[in-house]
């Protein structure tokens, strides 16, 4: 296949678009829409946020250590935007888009009680790399809106509707294509993109196989432990 070669630049996407909250102590919450941001490490859980040095947010996060990241859903996706092309300098961002601040339980900063999931950071390491600084996080606490769980006590990725962002647009998620492990199953669910019915494995029709690893859902662990 022909592909055309472009200059370096970032091409991995699509990406979260979160709206991560701070504050400074005495002072108004206030949240900048991050788009660089990931998982860096299981355990400790960490993650990492990286922010321009001439944002409002960036010295309140870098004085304060600590910031909450929320994810955004398709009804969040205004406020999202609007996070993102406004400063906290000039606007309350929480007043302006009826969002409500709501006491984290590690840190100082407030999450959004209208996100599913508040993520609460402290800051371990900062690195400042060219166009933007990464702040590495240690993840403290998790909240997750009881609304969004299943049945089982798991993050329902479908009823949250979580927001992404590629090259200046927004999206949804699309439909689940497998789980974590599928390539490898005994009995491959013959719904999944790319898996052709009718090469169906000899050991298909063998019963109680499941694939080691991962289930790709969040479960809520017990109040108190990370």
């Amino acid at each position: 296949m022909a592909k055309q070669t472009w200059k370096p630049g970032n091409m991995l996407y699509p990406v979260p678009a979160v709206m991560v909250s701070c504050q400074r102590e005495g002072g108004k919450p206030n949240i900048i829409t991050v788009a660089w941001a990931g998982t860096i490490c299981s355990d400790p859980a960490m993650l990492s946020i990286s922010v321009r040095k001439n944002r409002y947010s960036y010295d309140i996060i870098k004085e304060t250590k600590e910031f909450v990241v929320n994810l955004t859903t398709k009804q969040l996706c205004r406020a999202t935007d609007y996070c993102g092309v406004r400063s906290g300098r000039d606007v309350d961002k929480f007043q302006e888009m009826h969002l409500t601040p709501q006491p984290s339980e590690k840190v100082k900063a407030p999450g959004i009680a209208e996100s599913p999931v508040n993520i609460e950071c402290r800051v371990t390491q900062v690195l400042e790399l060219g166009t933007h600084d990464m702040f590495l996080a240690e993840v403290v606490a998790v909240r997750v809106d009881d609304d969004y769980m299943d049945e089982k006590g798991r993050f329902d990725l479908n009823a949250a509707d979580l927001v992404t962002y590629s090259h200046g647009e927004y999206f949804t998620l699309g439909k689940k294509l497998g789980t974590f492990g599928y390539s490898v199953a005994k009995n491959k669910p013959q719904s999944i993109a790319g898996n052709n019915p009718k090469h169906k494995s000899k050991s298909s029709t063998k019963k109680g196989v499941k694939a080691k690893g991962r289930s790709g859902k969040h479960t809520r662990k017990e109040k108190g432990k990370k």
